[in-house]
């Protein structure tokens, strides 16, 4: 048996919610790897709506393991009003399902005013284009040895030196800003009022999950955002501040890589993206909104609209590539349903020459032109479809060739947001 990690193969959005929540019934344990409650999953399940932001996706499956690693970085605050939203759902949500790393880095609440300042443009850097949660800054104090974790929360007369290092840095900074800086007293009561919220689930999830590996437990890995937003390979600067890329999966949940066995990559029919940066195949025109009205794309957690194109295979064979992708779930191909053509960017121009890459250098990135390759539409309906043969001829051409460009198969085919909906072509499981 395999232990799964799913990533996003795009720049996020692409459904990995629905795939982690039907891949978690085969799972014993689902782990949280990266991110913060900035890219959420939406899950419906028996017409029921479940909105996550930070909890992984198998908390609402009864009988499994939820954990969230080290490579997160959690709003303490969030994550007690999220635990109390899903429990008025009628989620169990307790210690004994849910256990977060003990090294797990806080946001802290004055992290949101400077990744809202610098969005503004008043800081005089580029807007990125952040939920303005305050998970770049997390990620920064994070790397800069400087973070609160959530195990300290636990030892409270060692929290005011951690304090007074963490602003010997940010009260110099926010003054520079124009911000009224932190302050330590406060920021003290903020944390040791919550603490009691989240201290209970804290454990030391290394080791529980060797534990759980060496029994034979069967580990989901679940990422946010997606590949092309990886602060190493994805579009630079418009990218989040954690690797998204599923080798991080063994770092940020603290296992070593061979507890990695296949590499589940998510992909839309069509592509995405919200906030800045390039973006080839994106449409400005009625069919990028006809896409994104029939396929609801707005943000989980935001609501901000994302843009819409047409599926890129260029960019998703580099994600194959960068994320050791052995198979893809596509998903929203009811979206494509009712169009006469559809489009497929098979590769780029730039400067007149063919390139089959996304080019590291943003320069280039915007004189790049995508070249498509046209495929007739259908008119049958794909929504709902459970199997091969209840999906049109067209439409299973369409999936066959998104397979010979990007360089991978189609392991499930998901044709609608509800969970049962989903067409199993190989499991990944069973590798």
């Amino acid at each position: 048996m395999a232990n799964v990690v799913v990533v996003g193969a795009q720049w996020g959005d692409e459904g990995k919610g629905k795939i982690v929540d039907w891949l978690s019934v085969l799972a014993d344990v689902i782990v949280r790897f990266q991110g913060g409650h900035n890219a959420g999953h939406t899950l419906v399940i028996n017409g029921k709506v479940f909105k996550l932001a930070l909890l992984p996706s198998g908390i609402v499956r009864p009988g499994k393991l939820s954990v969230i690693g080290n490579g997160v970085v959690l709003d303490p605050y969030h994550f007690a009003r999220e635990v109390e939203s899903v429990r008025a759902q009628g989620v169990e949500v307790s210690p004994d399902n849910l256990k977060i790393a003990e090294n797990v880095p806080l946001i802290l609440s004055f992290y949101r005013d400077l990744d809202a300042h610098r969005e503004s443009g008043d800081a005089g850097a580029q807007s990125i284009g952040t939920t303005r949660r305050g998970i770049g800054p997390a990620y920064e104090d994070k790397v800069g040895r400087r973070a609160i974790r959530l195990m300290d929360l636990a030892d409270p007369d060692s929290l005011d030196g951690k304090i007074a290092r963490l602003l010997a840095h940010h009260v110099p900074l926010a003054r520079g800003m124009g911000l009224a800086p932190p302050d330590a007293a406060a920021l003290r009561a903020e944390l040791l009022e919550i603490a009691p919220k989240v201290l209970p689930y804290m454990a030391p999830t290394f080791d529980l999950l060797d534990r759980a590996r060496r029994a034979g437990k069967r580990i989901l890995f679940e990422g946010a955002q997606g590949a092309l937003l990886d602060v190493d390979h994805g579009t630079y600067p418009y990218v989040t501040s954690s690797n998204t890329v599923a080798a991080n999966a063994a770092t940020g949940s603290g296992l070593g890589p061979r507890a990695i066995g296949y590499v589940l990559g998510i992909a839309k029919a069509y592509t995405t993206r919200v906030g800045g940066g390039p973006f080839p195949t994106e449409l400005h025109d009625e069919i990028g909104a006809r896409i994104g009205r029939i396929g609801n794309e707005f943000g989980t957690n935001t609501g901000r609209p994302r843009r819409c194109g047409w599926f890129d295979a260029a960019l998703t064979r580099q994600t194959v590539k960068i994320s050791g992708i052995d198979g893809v779930a596509l998903t929203k191909l009811d979206v494509l349903d009712g169009f006469d053509e559809i489009n497929i960017c098979t590769h780029y121009l730039l400067d007149g020459a063919r390139i089959d890459y996304m080019p590291a250098n943003p320069a280039a990135q915007a004189r790049l032109t995508p070249v498509y390759e046209t495929m007739p539409g259908w008119r049958d309906a794909t929504s709902r479809a459970r199997s091969w043969a209840d999906l049109p001829a067209q439409a299973i051409k369409y999936v066959r060739r998104i397979e010979e460009l990007i360089g991978a198969s189609v392991a499930l085919l998901s044709t609608s947001p509800e969970r049962d909906d989903t067409i199993l072509v190989h499991d990944p499981f069973q590798d």
